[in-house]
């Protein structure tokens, strides 16, 4: 056995004696980096309080038929305004209570964003992971799909899947994760190409672990940071898509969700009505808000150039 081959065993060894230290030891600074952002912390606590009202919703508003998403009418209680008995915040032009449609539209608008990101997230580690391991014939044809994918704008892309699927709340989820997936096949695939040319990667194969092995214990957990921040970014972002696509009518009507609730409110905006819009509005950019400030300052934290600030 050479120096060489010997000095990269030496190097693995000591990497598998420490790695769970010093990724505690990190895990510990991303945590410190950001509770000392106040942005990052004002992002965490909006999306606690978002977390909570939708978690405890059935407790809040107890809903008084047998499909829970779908909004209470009261034709009694037509446009009404806030602080009528019954509906803290006004109703809609079409008696939906505004209160009942926010506190479940936030279960609605977590539910689209766990499974967008969520599905998007695997499919796209998956493909980046097979084009930067394999390469070859094989990345190239993952990587052209890829660009065909990215040259289409998201919401046009999405819109069209949609519209041709029909109205549901359920093709909207299935559109955007359509549309969504390719941005962590190109982050995972960058990454997967520049760890794998490491030196404690070399020494693995030295010492005879298997490629699954390598890649799981070795490439993996280092190359999920990038795709880690990209999807808490998109945890904001799909709500803002999937309400866009619901206001324009791809979503069920009178389903309580916070595009839908924009959708129903806006036509009565030129004539005082404002509530309707206003609070579900208010929801999405919160929303949105929330988790841009936790994806920016996660960025941060895990950014080796910042570490030391």
């Amino acid at each position: 056995m050479t120096d060489v081959q010997q000095s990269r065993i030496a190097a693995g060894a000591m990497t598998a004696d420490t790695a769970f230290r010093v990724r505690m030891r990190r895990l510990f600074g991303v945590l410190q980096g950001m509770a000392s952002n106040p942005a990052t912390v004002i992002g965490l606590v909006i999306i606690a309080l978002m977390l909570v009202m939708a978690i405890f919703a059935p407790w809040l508003l107890e809903p008084n038929s047998p499909d829970p998403y779908q909004m209470p009418r009261d034709w009694g209680a037509v446009r009404k305004p806030p602080g009528t008995p019954g509906h803290p915040l006004g109703t809609t032009n079409e008696g939906g209570d505004v209160l009942y449609g926010v506190i479940w539209g936030s279960r609605t608008s977590l539910q689209l964003s766990l499974m967008v990101v969520g599905s998007t997230m695997i499919v796209g580690t998956i493909v980046g992971s097979i084009a930067g391991l394999v390469g070859g014939w094989v990345d190239e044809v993952l990587m052209r799909l890829v660009d065909v994918f990215l040259s289409i704008p998201e919401l046009i892309f999405a819109l069209a899947i949609a519209a041709v699927l029909g109205p549901s709340f359920g093709n909207i989820i299935l559109a955007l994760a359509v549309v969504l997936w390719v941005k962590y096949a190109r982050i995972m695939r960058a990454q997967v190409l520049q760890i794998k040319q490491h030196d404690f990667v070399d020494a693995a194969r030295v010492i005879g672990d298997s490629k699954l092995n390598i890649y799981l214990r070795d490439i993996l957990p280092n190359a999920v940071t990038p795709v880690t921040v990209q999807a808490t970014l998109d945890m904001g972002n799909v709500v803002l898509i999937g309400a866009t696509l619901s206001f324009i009518g791809l979503s069920e009507a009178g389903i309580a969700e916070w595009g839908v609730l924009v959708s129903e409110g806006q036509a009565g905006i030129a004539s005082g009505r404002w509530w309707a819009s206003t609070f579900p509005g208010l929801m999405i950019f919160l929303w949105a808000l929330a988790f841009n400030l936790v994806g920016d300052g996660l960025r941060d934290a895990l950014d080796p150039r910042t570490e030391g600030r």
